[in-house]
């Protein structure tokens, strides 16, 4: 891969807060920055030097956005792949690849993978209707998770399941009946979360792992260190390693993992991307997730990961925005991602403390 200078264009696919943290770290580095997303008045689209409103599979738009572009890259795991393949028929470089997209957005693709890869998951079934579903549940002990194999996030796209009749009809019903993946429920005494990254000549710098807690199924807080023993947040980095090198992924990628009673690890998910349980890393690190991923896809070195002081970063839904309007704390750093509409449970910034 050839090194890009300052002054190249990097595209990115996706208009959101994480293609805005992108933007502006790679403004940072010295590179121009094209968003191609279907959002006008974008949280990313409003940073970036050249903003195009189209649908990921506009085949003019994406012509464009690669004559534009000096080299491709996304903010989200939803942008389909067809539109990476259409990119690099097109000539265009893009990373992460279609691979890693395509694996990452299938939780059966992704689960398989890193069987293989030698990294353990939780006890899982293919479910693509009821009688699967029924059928799956006799090898439970207990209860399950039944989750769509595509299009989860935050909590969406997921049911917990019960042994009865009604329970598992009526979560295969609030599912649509799409194609989905039941899980053995997992007693676990925590969720950690590795952000890593790797370039295309194979240098790969993991972050400490990061401890998360969740509400309502999305991420509340992620802090460092993780309370966990030395034993297993090596272990953790370890099987991220296993899983970004077997991928061949470039660019960041997080791999979330419950850790059991006793210290085992379980793969949760990955996504091929910046993710928000990397969110202090831009405070707490000498490089954050952001640069990174900018460093790895321009054939740049990776920066150094070195953890400054111990952290903990804070999602800010809804009204919570608000606290960034009032006294701070004295080791407090608030990112507002510049959405104009304030939801109940909307992603509208995070605050990083130290701890």
């Amino acid at each position: 891969m050839s090194v890009l200078p300052q002054g190249s264009t990097i595209g990115i696919l996706g208009d959101g807060q994480l293609g805005r943290m992108l933007a502006l770290a790679a403004a940072n580095l010295g590179f121009d920055v094209v968003v191609l997303g279907p959002n006008d008045d974008s949280p990313a689209g409003r940073v970036a030097a050249h903003n195009m409103v189209a649908d990921y599979l506009d085949k003019d738009a994406l012509a464009e956005f690669s004559v534009r572009c000096d080299r491709a890259t996304l903010e989200f795991e939803n942008v389909p792949v067809h539109s990476l393949e259409l990119l690099q028929d097109m000539g265009s470089t893009v990373y992460p690849g279609p691979r890693s997209l395509e694996i990452c957005q299938d939780r059966h693709l992704e689960k398989r993978f890193a069987r293989e890869t030698g990294v353990h998951t939780a006890d899982y079934w293919v479910v693509s209707s009821e009688g699967d579903l029924r059928a799956a549940m006799t090898e439970i002990a207990g209860e399950g998770i039944l989750k769509t194999r595509r299009d989860g996030y935050d909590g969406h796209g997921q049911r917990r399941v019960k042994r009865s009749a009604e329970s598992m009809e009526s979560a295969f019903a609030d599912l649509n009946g799409m194609p989905c993946v039941l899980e053995a429920l997992v007693p676990f005494s925590g969720e950690i979360s590795v952000v890593i990254a790797r370039s295309a000549s194979g240098e790969i710098r993991a972050y400490d792992p990061a401890e998360n807690v969740h509400k309502h199924g999305i991420l509340h807080t992620s802090r460092v260190p993780a309370r966990f023993g030395d034993d297993v947040l090596k272990a953790a980095q370890a099987a991220a390693t296993q899983l970004i090198t077997a991928l061949e992924h470039v660019g960041v990628l997080a791999c979330e993992f419950f850790v059991l009673e006793d210290g085992t690890l379980l793969l949760n998910e990955m996504a091929p991307r910046v993710h928000n349980s990397g969110h202090w890393t831009p405070e707490a690190c000498l490089t954050g997730q952001f640069e990174q991923h900018i460093r790895a896809i321009a054939g740049w070195p990776l920066g150094p990961v070195d953890r400054v002081m111990d952290a903990e970063m804070e999602n800010l839904l809804g009204d919570d925005v608000l606290k960034a309007f009032g006294p701070s704390g004295p080791h407090e750093a608030i990112t507002l991602y510049g959405k104009r509409d304030m939801r109940p449970g909307r992603k509208m910034g995070h605050v990083v403390r130290k701890v």
